[in-house]
């Protein structure tokens, strides 16, 4: 089965018309998308776009031979003009399968938000699932057969990968292809890293794609550390490197503060951010967590993880520090490296980088900044992938 990719942005194209934000200012030449519409086996049609029979020629395809066009999700604004020659668009109700003269069959998939899902089956067995934009699946049953190509939202609602890895239809060797792609992600390599920490990719209009045929997609990174300053968008970075898996536990080392309102303020914003899938615990012992088999952690993060470690050792106290605390807190540090290189789980851990700031003016306060520039250094000499967030953007330091 053959898949022809005649736009591949929102439904208002890439660049939006007359929006001055930087995205669209740089969707130009390459980056420049028109809305999805996607071309099967030149027989069927999945969405129209303005300029579609343009769009066919440009990609060395001609409509003339299409038998079927199926629209997924509402349209805003004037309609979109029919080529001459095209079958007058439909929908098939969710749940129900269409049967095509060319062999294809299409089954309508139930959708949590307004709009209806294709999945299309070729002659030769292959099997693509295609979503709107701004949906998700809904009602999936477990287990499920893993398609061999889905093209779907994963900017804008990356929690319905999430579902389909949940039940298994999306697998290892998926080709998960990001369509519907708007001005929320800066063209270029910010979108393709983006895209890569889903398991994702995307391509240009008029690329035409083999379903079935295997695409190398870099595997995940399985220990990631996020690094970045107060309100450097850190925790924003990790939690997205994760909303596209199913099952996270979200590790909380900061705990409850009793009386503290605005401590509670910055918790009940980090909940909300979460997707409803997520568990949540509080605590600061990471080592049986990562030493467990289970779902991919979130740690969220190694700095307060080192304030309730120094508490326990008494590093505050310069004698306790000289007596056997500093020997302590080195163990702990060792035994969470040697956990962490050992684990079996996906991990994504935060913590502050402070080594840039103004020197503390205590003893205390610079053996702090000290010791967690040396937990930094330590927890990522064992992680495939480090980033450094600096003013919302990330840098790949390495991986």
């Amino acid at each position: 089965m053959e898949l022809t990719l005649l736009g591949t942005g929102a439904p208002a194209g890439l660049p939006r018309p007359d929006c001055p934000c930087a995205a669209c200012a740089s969707a130009a030449g390459p980056y420049a998308r028109a809305a999805t519409s996607l071309l099967v086996d030149g027989s069927l049609l999945l969405d129209l776009m303005p300029g579609v029979a343009f769009a066919a020629a440009r990609a060395g395809h001609s409509l003339g031979g299409v038998r079927q066009v199926l629209l997924s999700h509402p349209h805003d604004g004037p309609a979109v003009e029919l080529p001459a020659g095209l079958p007058q668009p439909g929908r098939v109700p969710d749940g129900r399968e269409l049967a095509l003269l060319t062999g294809h069959r299409v089954r309508a998939v139930a959708l949590d938000a307004p709009g209806t899902g294709y999945a299309v089956t070729g002659p030769d067995g292959q099997r693509l699932l295609y979503l709107p934009p701004g949906t998700a699946p809904a009602g999936l049953e477990e287990p499920a057969e893993p398609y061999a190509m889905v093209l779907l939202d994963v900017v804008g609602r990356p929690d319905g990968l999430a579902r389909l890895r949940a039940v298994g239809a999306v697998g290892p060797t998926t080709d998960v292809v990001a369509v519907h792609l708007d001005h929320d992600v800066p063209p270029g390599a910010e979108e393709r890293r983006r895209l890569a920490a889903a398991g994702a990719r995307a391509v240009p209009d008029g690329t035409t794609l083999e379903v079935g045929a295997y695409e190398h997609v870099p595997d995940l990174p399985r220990r990631t550390l996020v690094l970045g300053g107060a309100r450097s968008g850190k925790s924003v970075e990790a939690e997205r490197r994760l909303e596209s898996l199913p099952q996270v536990l979200y590790v909380a080392t900061g705990g409850s503060r009793n009386g503290d309102t605005e401590w509670t303020a910055r918790v009940s914003a980090h909940q909300e951010r979460r997707p409803g899938s997520w568990r949540t615990v509080e605590t600061c012992d990471l080592v049986p967590l990562l030493g467990a088999d289970g779902p991919p952690l979130l740690v969220d993060c190694l700095s307060l993880w080192l304030t309730d470690a120094m508490d326990s050792v008494g590093a505050w106290d310069d004698a306790e520090w000289a007596g056997g605390g500093e020997r302590a807190l080195k163990e702990r540090v060792r035994e969470l490296t040697e956990a962490v290189r050992a684990t079996r789980r996906t991990v994504v851990a935060v913590s502050n980088e402070v080594g840039s700031g103004i020197v503390p003016a205590t003893a205390s306060g610079r053996r702090y900044r000290d010791e967690l520039g040396r937990l930094n250094a330590a927890f990522a000499q064992e992680c495939e992938q480090v980033l450094l967030v600096v003013a919302g953007q990330a840098l790949v330091l390495r991986g």
